[in-house]
Parts: structure tokens; sequence; C-alpha cells
């Protein structure tokens, strides 16, 4: 998986995480979004909703997403 894939992945699970009320959900729309960026561009879906929702899971934790 290319540095852009895993980048795009995480941006935009930060982007749809911030909005929703707990680490279940943000971690279910990051590895959707993730599995969804990562197919699109040719890449594992599996490893993109791996890295998305465990972006999206984490986001609180790193201050990203209160």
């Amino acid at each position: 998986m290319s540095s852009k894939t895993i980048l795009a992945a995480v941006v935009a699970a930060f982007a749809l995480s911030g909005c929703l009320d707990n680490d279940a959900e943000r971690g279910l729309v990051g590895a959707a979004g993730g599995a969804v960026i990562a197919d699109a561009t040719g890449n594992s879906a599996l490893t993109g909703a791996l890295i998305g929702g465990a972006a999206g899971v984490f986001c609180d934790d790193a201050g990203v997403c209160n």
C-alpha cells in the first residue's frame, strides 16, 4: 500500500470521525472510508479498513476529534 493511500485513508477517517459521538461509530466510519479509498486507488480494501478504523477509534485520544 502506498504512502499516499495510507495518508488519504487517515485524512478521510479523521475528517469523517469528528462529528460522531463514540469510538465505535468513529471506527466504523473510518473503516468504511479507508476501505473505499483503498479500493478506489487499487489497493487492499482490508488494509484500508484496518488503518481507517484504527484512525477513527484513536483520533480522540490524539486530540484530533474531541
